[in-house]
């Protein structure tokens, strides 16, 4: 099983490998392997998002800051508002339990947003924002409705708050 990452360069006609000895340990001559590509992000844009997240947390309402203890819960609860999130839906026999089972999947995921109606258990999740599951123009539409909705949070412009974050 790999358990690292492999960078290739392509020269034109294949894909060369970076470090060659660390791929002759990993894989097999003349045998087919898949290859994805990873669109890379700019690392201080990155930085720069999880800096202003963290500065509209700390500026959170006091009702509101009970809610969020951590800014992670934040851009989950952001992310899941904003729609970039999986939803799950599970029909219950009764109103009884339905609210079990509200009960029972609530602890799962402390990220999650869990929404009973009726006999019916919905289950929010935020969507990953890693590399590997998000591509670069689906994280930057992400990262701009969760600093536009963590602004509105704390009444302010998303402007204010990244030039707030860069300072910081």
């Amino acid at each position: 099983m790999i358990t690292h990452a492999h960078i290739f360069r392509w020269d034109g006609e294949a894909m060369v490998p970076l470090r060659p000895r660390l791929a002759d340990k990993d894989f097999v001559v003349g045998m087919p392997y898949h290859l994805e590509v990873v669109e890379e992000r700019n690392s201080k844009s990155h930085r720069h998002y999880f800096a202003a997240l963290h500065e509209a947390w700390q500026n959170l309402p006091d009702e509101l800051a009970e809610r969020f203890p951590t800014s992670e819960h934040l851009r989950a609860y952001a992310l899941i508002k904003t729609g970039f999130h999986d939803q799950r839906s599970i029909v219950a026999s009764s109103k009884a339990e339905t609210l079990r089972l509200a009960g029972f999947v609530r602890p799962c995921n402390e990220f999650s947003v869990v929404i009973v109606r009726d006999a019916t258990v919905s289950i929010f999740t935020a969507k990953s924002q890693s590399t590997r599951a998000m591509g670069k123009e689906a994280f930057q539409a992400s990262k701009t409705a969760v600093l536009d909705y963590a602004a509105s949070l704390i009444g302010v412009k998303t402007g204010a708050l990244q030039r707030h974050a860069e300072t910081a």
